[in-house]
């Protein structure tokens, strides 16, 4: 905590004098990267900062509704201004920002604010890094406090966002004591609970629920339900005219099959069929980091995800691969048995034996979870 006091004080010291800040997460920013941004470039604004936050604004996904969100900077109008700090917050290298943002943020002074246990602390000239806090939402409530800015309702409620959405509504293993002391205080300014909750949880758009249709039906379950994946094709996508801020909880179907402690969603990018994202989640001791970091990416121990850089078929292939090795380390493949021939000749009393035929799976299994 003392390191993190280090490094909010060092922070103070940057933004000493007013500064035009650029703010941005990771691509296709969720509920937690949007809220932070969002959340900081009000209290920085407020505090006498030209601060702007950026993000691609045709993907934003549910938490677009946030109040805030008319006030971002579309990437593609970057190129245009001028700034002298940038900001990442919940994201920790330049290649998982929007491409427009890398050469703007590779030069310039940089704070990184990031809970991602993959994140090394070697990105920012000043890094709050914290693996154990809930969000990076959680960790800008903390700076905020320490550097006594003020909160209105719309700031809370975007951190509000961001916290219950990395927390998966408090019930995730990260949720702390600190997390939930950092939520109680931003009810005190008017957060709106039940319609936070109904729009993220409760309606779905049209194109969401088309997209959760197609992905239903591409369910596949192995290795006795251990494993459960489904697949999104880029044609899956224009089918619905849909993108991939809603196809978010997606990920959810094949970790809802019960017994599962590995679910995987594969997905086309439109514009690049050469290369294949995964989105990773993980149960029990396995770590999807394990798995993302094979394949160039990362996240937390239970929710991670990777580019994999080849067509679907072939990034599935790998992926599969990689499972396998993860669960079964050192195992070699075992060869199926051979049934023994004899040429001795059988009473005709005695019935020929033949091999057992294992059962087939009821298809059953795989459609019905």
């Amino acid at each position: 905590m003392s390191h993190e006091k280090d490094s909010f004080a060092a922070i103070k010291e940057m933004l000493a004098t007013p500064k035009r800040i650029l703010i941005s997460g990771h691509l296709s920013p969720d509920g937690d990267s949007l809220g932070s941004m969002i959340a900081m470039a009000r209290m920085l604004t407020a505090c006498g900062h030209d601060a702007k936050a950026t993000a691609d604004v045709n993907a934003l996904g549910k938490p677009g509704f946030l109040e805030g969100v008319e006030d971002l900077l579309s990437v593609r109008k970057l190129k245009r201004k001028k700034f002298d700090l940038f900001i990442a917050v919940d994201c920790g290298s330049l290649d998982r920002m929007p491409p427009e943002v890398r050469p703007i943020a590779a030069k310039l002074p940089k704070i990184c604010i990031d809970h991602h246990v993959t994140n090394d602390g070697s990105f920012g000239d000043v890094q709050v890094v914290d693996p154990a806090a809930s969000s990076a939402g959680e960790i800008v409530w903390r700076l905020a406090k320490w550097m006594e800015w003020k909160f209105d309702r719309a700031t809370a409620e975007a951190l509000w966002v961001a916290m219950v959405t990395d927390t998966g509504r408090f019930a995730y293993d990260a949720t702390s004591p600190k997390t939930l002391r950092a939520a109680g205080d931003l009810l005190k300014y008017g957060v709106r609970t039940a319609l936070v909750n109904d729009i993220i949880y409760g309606t779905f758009p049209r194109k969401a629920i088309e997209l959760k249709r197609i992905a239903w039906r591409s369910l596949h379950v192995w290795k006795n339900r251990r494993v459960a994946e489904v697949t999104l094709t880029r044609d899956d996508f224009r089918s619905v005219r849909g993108t991939k801020a809603e196809a978010e909880d997606i990920i959810e179907i094949p970790r809802s099959v019960a017994r599962n402690e590995i679910a995987l969603f594969f997905y086309q990018i439109p514009d690049r069929t050469k290369e294949t994202r995964c989105s990773i989640r993980t149960r029990g001791d396995w770590d999807a980091t394990v798995l993302a970091a094979k394949f160039g990416g990362g996240g937390h121990k239970k929710a991670a995800g990777c580019t994999i850089k080849a067509p679907l078929g072939v990034a599935k292939r790998q992926m599969r691969k990689a499972v396998k090795e993860m669960l079964y380390p050192g195992k070699k493949p075992t060869p199926p048995a051979r049934t023994a021939v004899t040429s001795a000749p059988v009473p005709p009393s005695t019935p020929i034996p033949l091999p057992a035929s294992p059962s087939p799976l009821p298809s059953s299994q795989c459609q019905k979870q």
